[in-house]
């Protein structure tokens, strides 16, 4: 459930900032204020660029197809909207299984027939099932999974136990300093006290180019 604030209606900020072919969001408060912590900061800090690059909105269909019809995205950096969280809210309803299916079978038509080949940063749970869920020309473009943990990377390889194919298809494990670009990034955000973070920025690599974050 989510109200707006008066000043939603009331601010000049959406006269200066709507365009015809723009969708118009803002940040949030959430209701009660502890609920979603890590999501809350992340809506609240998207720069404009990564409106696009990152944004997973609920009316993920919709989101979808304005942007194959070549719609755009901003956000008011106020927050006018109290997003309030409660157990029954029907996002919960949503098979978790069919978001992801759609959200797979949008990289793969709007990022991946751009890259010839690429790397998945994650060689843990999230990384191998996005592998496994990509249709198999696309897996045949991925060329490495990369990590920190040295325990996958000593591994070597992923093995891909359930493919048709003779041999089966074994993808090396590197450090991620080893790996090249372009990343699709599945590792969640916030969780590593900014180690993550840190280790992605001193790549120096350009969002939406170079990696895309998946997770």
């Amino acid at each position: 459930a989510h109200r707006c604030t008066r000043s939603c209606v009331q601010d000049s900020v959406f006269s200066s900032v709507c365009r015809f072919s723009q969708i118009v969001g803002c940040q949030v408060r959430r209701d009660p204020p502890d609920s979603t912590k890590r999501y809350t900061r992340w809506i609240n800090q998207l720069t404009p660029e990564q409106l696009l690059t990152q944004g997973v909105p609920e009316d993920l269909l919709f989101f979808y197809e304005h942007l194959r019809k070549g719609g755009g995205v901003i956000r008011v950096d106020q927050s006018l909207l109290l997003y309030r969280y409660h157990p029954q809210a029907a996002t919960h309803s949503v098979l978790e299984a069919t978001i992801w299916t759609h959200r797979v079978r949008f990289l793969e038509e709007r990022a991946l027939p751009h890259w010839a080949a690429f790397t998945i940063w994650n060689a843990g749970k999230q990384g191998r099932r996005l592998y496994r869920s990509l249709t198999a020309a696309n897996r045949r473009k991925v060329v490495a999974f990369c990590d920190v943990d040295e325990n996958k990377i000593r591994k070597g390889f992923y093995c891909h136990e359930e493919s048709q194919e003779r041999p089966k298809p074994r993808i090396p494990i590197l450090h991620f300093r080893a790996a090249r670009p372009p990343f699709i990034i599945c590792v969640k955000l916030d969780l590593t006290g900014g180690a993550f973070e840190d280790n992605l920025r001193s790549l120096h690599l350009q969002e939406g180019q170079d990696f895309l974050h998946f997770s």
